[in-house]
């Protein structure tokens, strides 16, 4: 199993079966919260719903296409965060991130975001790696930019959001620029 210690705290964890109901539950306290920004809140509605969603980003783990991780904190699981859109060949990956709204405001996302991104560099041998995130999600682009991280442009339409496109912010950062 595959595992990170950030600090005494905080650890990333590859998700794993068995946490489908965990997930579940902290999806489920922060419903409102999180389907602001990201949509499969909408079809999350139950732990087979994790369970399924577990097993397929494992299997794009096993394909070398993702990083899928869950945000521990004292042993409590209390958000996500993970390479998504990996493409090895290319050296790049997208990094997302989702938490419960009860532990925001802790730079826990913020030290988790620079593990993962010291690990796509050194380990995975990325060379870019990006953050993208709706605009009115201050606290997501926060992040990228404590990091720092080159704020590219908006993505004009970029995604879909309930029946509605939305635009993304992004934001990069290659290997040479990353001091950690």
């Amino acid at each position: 199993m595959f595992s990170f210690r950030i600090d005494d705290h905080l650890e990333l964890r590859l998700h794993e079966e068995h946490h489908a109901e965990a997930l579940y539950e902290v999806i489920e306290q922060n419903r409102e919260h999180i389907g602001q920004w990201l949509p499969f809140v909408d079809w999350t509605d139950g732990p087979d719903d994790t369970l399924e969603f577990i097993r397929g980003a494992r299997k794009r783990w096993a394909e070398g296409r993702a990083v899928p991780t869950s945000i521990w904190l004292d042993g409590q699981l209390v958000g996500t965060i993970g390479f998504v859109n990996m493409n090895r060949e290319q050296k790049r990956a997208e990094i997302g991130y989702w938490l419960a709204a009860e532990h925001q405001g802790k730079g826990i996302v913020t030290r988790a975001t620079r593990a993962l991104v010291d690990y796509g560099f050194a380990e995975l041998g990325l060379y870019r790696i990006e953050v993208r995130c709706e605009p009115s999600n201050e606290r997501s682009f926060g992040v990228p930019e404590r990091l720092g991280f080159t704020f590219e442009g908006v993505a004009r339409g970029y995604a879909t959001f309930r029946d509605r496109q939305i635009d993304h912010r992004v934001y990069s950062i290659l290997r040479d620029e990353w001091d950690g």
